[in-house]
């Protein structure tokens, strides 16, 4: 097991910046999943780990070295990428022993890596297969044998599921994360998807547009988002963002359909008429006859639950999530619990929290 520290991080390709200073620490055996949407640079900042790219500053320190300028075979990191990188005329056990044998290492020994591997995976019955004869899961649990013969210090894993069907990419993020528990590895996962970021990580990094701007346990990601790109990224459906005043002496917010939400836990600094966001995620909003109405629009049924997208009497669009399936019809009334409130600033986006 190994520490790494990200000290202001940077990388340009040309004029344009992508990664603008990111300040970074994993302790040992903790797995920091990075996350956001395409082109935020979540997959360069996983190569400049690898060595993969040069970083135009910063600096990489893996277990207390330096390896911002080593070559990628130097840093004693593994990594998984999202289209397995198979050997296609190799068989499985060629492929999990390349490396092994590229860096001298003593036949038994190989020998003895790739089958605990292989015991370690499911893959005892497939070592003399070729990858054209194996399942898309199969191969992604090849290509992690690979990196886990190498035993490395750090673990990369860029994407891995990407290409694996809906019911496959549950069953392997629950093997990637028992192994990496199991091995306790350091490790780096990317993804854009925010189930596997929700489920796999110690610890979220939420990129946008090159920048960190919220790093927490998913718990805390998921409860207390720093601004509206966060609220707005995690959680399925998306939080609700509506347009507010601030109003009541800074306790409540005012919709412009005119509809008052009280503050729960406190008020909110800045005078009356302060422009604001306010969110709610869909799963707070409550039915409850005699409240504001809600004209339903679209019903989505998901088995269990069923998302409702309506609009309130001032046009503004809701999305509720009920349980079970809906029988309710096109209309129906609503409330928003006060507690269940995510207040932001309009200008900035960021999080306002109530004053103490």
């Amino acid at each position: 097991m190994a520490t790494l520290v990200i000290e202001k991080l940077r990388k340009s390709f040309g004029p344009i910046e992508v990664l603008h200073g990111i300040d970074l620490s994993l302790q040992s055996g903790e797995m920091l999943v990075i996350v956001g949407a395409s082109g935020c640079g979540k997959s360069t900042l996983l190569r400049l780990v690898a060595g993969l790219e040069e970083p135009t500053s910063g600096r990489i320190v893996l277990d207390g070295r330096d390896i911002t300028t080593l070559d990628p075979s130097a840093r004693d990191i593994a990594m998984v990428f999202q289209n397995y990188a198979l050997y296609p005329h190799m068989s499985v056990f060629d492929n999990m022993a390349y490396g092994l044998r590229i860096r001298g290492l003593p036949k038994p020994e190989i020998q003895r890596r790739v089958h605990e591997a292989a015991a370690l995976l499911g893959l005892e019955a497939l070592l003399a297969r070729k990858p054209r004869q194996l399942s898309g899961g199969q191969r992604q649990r090849v290509a992690m044998g690979r990196a886990i013969v190498r035993e490395p210090k750090l673990f990369l894993f860029d994407e891995p599921l990407s290409n694996l069907d809906a019911k496959l990419r549950v069953s392997m993020r629950a093997e990637i994360r028992r192994l990496q528990r199991r091995l306790g590895v350091t490790s780096l996962y990317v993804t854009h998807d925010q189930v596997e970021a929700m489920t796999l990580g110690d610890r979220l990094l939420v990129l946008h547009l090159g920048l960190p701007v919220q790093l927490a346990t998913p718990m805390e990601v998921f409860d207390r988002p720093a601004n509206t790109y966060v609220a707005g990224f995690i959680g399925t459906p998306a939080m609700n963002l509506l347009d507010a005043t601030l109003t009541a002496g800074g306790t409540a917010a005012r919709l412009e359909g005119g509809m008052l939400l009280p503050f729960a836990d406190g008020r909110r600094e800045g005078a009356d008429g302060r422009k604001l966001t306010v969110g709610i995620r869909p799963e707070h909003v409550r039915l409850e006859p005699g409240g504001v109405p809600l004209a339903i629009d679209l019903v989505e049924p998901l088995g269990s639950e069923t998302v409702l997208l309506g609009r309130m009497p001032d046009e503004t669009m809701l999305s509720v999530k009920v349980h079970g399936v809906w029988t309710g019809g096109e209309r129906t009334e609503i409330a928003i619990p006060p507690a269940s409130l995510h207040v932001f600033d309009a200008q900035s986006g960021l999080r306002l929290d109530p004053l103490r």
